[in-house]
This record gives C-alpha cells, sequence and structure tokens, in this order.
C-alpha cells in the first residue's frame, strides 16, 4: 500500500510548508502522549547535502532507529523517483571501469535536550 502511494505521486515532491501553529499542534500532541521520549534531532546541512547530491537523489526517507548504545536515533538515506531507497550507485573507476558501490546512509543526530522550544507552546 505504502509502496503504491509513493509511485502515484512525484517523489520530489511529497512534503509541503506547514504553518508555525500548525506545526506547534502536531509536535506539542506527540509531547503530550510521549512525554519522556526525545523531543527531537538535529541535522547538519553537510550530510544532507551529501545524501541529495548523489545521482538519482530527489528526496530523502527517515527511518526510526536505535544506535549500538541502545538510543532512539534517525538512520537517512536517499530516495529515488520512484520512491525506493538509493543503496547503490554506479562510479567510473580509474580506468574507466564501471562499479556499483553503497550510496551515502547516515546517522549520528544530535538529540535536542530538554523540554519543547517557546515557539511549540503552550505544550
Amino acid at each position: 500500500m505504502q509502496k503504491e502511494l509513493l509511485t502515484k505521486k512525484d517523489v520530489a515532491t511529497i512534503g509541503e510548508e506547514i504553518s508555525h501553529e500548525m506545526a506547534a499542534d502536531f509536535v506539542g500532541a506527540y509531547h503530550q502522549a510521549n512525554p519522556n521520549d526525545v523531543t527531537g534531532y538535529t541535522i547538519g546541512r553537510t550530510i544532507i547535502d551529501q545524501i541529495l547530491a548523489q545521482p538519482g537523489c530527489v528526496g530523502m526517507r527517515f527511518y526510526n532507529a536505535l544506535n549500538e548504545a541502545g538510543q532512539k536515533t534517525l538512520v537517512y538515506v536517499a530516495v529515488d523517483a520512484s520512491g525506493n531507497d538509493l543503496i547503490q550507485k554506479v562510479v567510473v573507476e580509474n580506468g574507466g571501469k564501471l562499479s556499483s558501490v553503497p550510496t551515502i546512509v547516515a546517522d549520528r543526530t544530535l538529540p535536542v535536550p530538554g523540554s519543547l522550544p517557546s515557539w511549540l507552546w503552550p505544550y
């Protein structure tokens, strides 16, 4: 079902801007339902740019995960126009030989500590 939904929509256009009020409602509702969960994650532009710059990448997918210390985190990967995770890419080696190598798959988010920022209140 999810795969079918992705293939019927232009993957590059998934997502849209929402208002600050709607964002506050969404995040606040999650925080109220999960008060002891991680508040959020910070991801730097460098790794996002590296993932998006990969050949065939039109978007990103974020997977909930547990790291080697058992802490909740995100693993993020490139997605192609068909909605598939990009896990291999073709590169040209010395001498012109084509090879398939793994794409960038990332983690090492920085969990946002403490309570929600003021713009997300009254939650």
